[in-house]
């Protein structure tokens, strides 16, 4: 084997600390370890990680991604239009909610190329994700644009 997958990520055994780790864990490894320690912010290493990510998550449709995300404890993620050209993505009570309001920041692109690459995979053809709120920047939510 030279590489994991998703299934194999499901596998735990942890006797004592079982399965979940603080959220303060996610955003220390997110925000500091690659949004502030690499360059542009990390963006070019979220967005490979997070296609890779949604691409593995085996989903074959836009409701298991949703309900994966919202067990996974990623987000709520809510289709707020959708046309023939995309959809835009709210997704609320997302890993960012709480954080300082710092204008201009948009964090959350490791989860918009996670929807990205998932989106990518149930379609059969490539589809791109853009952020364009997120609730450091002070919007009430995340938001996404999903364009096909």
């Amino acid at each position: 084997m030279d590489h994991f997958t998703f299934t194999d990520m499901k596998k735990i055994k942890r006797e004592n600390l079982g399965d979940a780790v603080p959220l303060e864990l996610f955003r220390t490894i997110r925000l500091i370890g690659l949004y502030q320690a690499l360059p542009m912010n990390g963006k070019g290493t979220t967005l490979t990680i997070g296609r890779k990510i949604g691409e593995e998550f085996g989903v074959t449709s836009v409701n298991e991604l949703f309900g994966l995300f919202e067990r996974m404890k990623i987000g709520i993620p809510i289709i707020t239009h959708e046309d023939d050209k995309g959809m835009s993505i709210a997704v609320h009570d997302c890993f960012c909610e709480g954080l300082p309001i710092m204008e201009g920041k948009m964090v959350c692109d490791l989860e918009g190329a996670i929807i990205e690459g998932a989106l990518s995979k149930i379609r059969g053809k490539r589809v791109s994700v853009r952020e364009v709120k997120c609730n450091v920047h002070g919007d009430e939510c995340c938001e996404y644009i999903v364009k096909y």
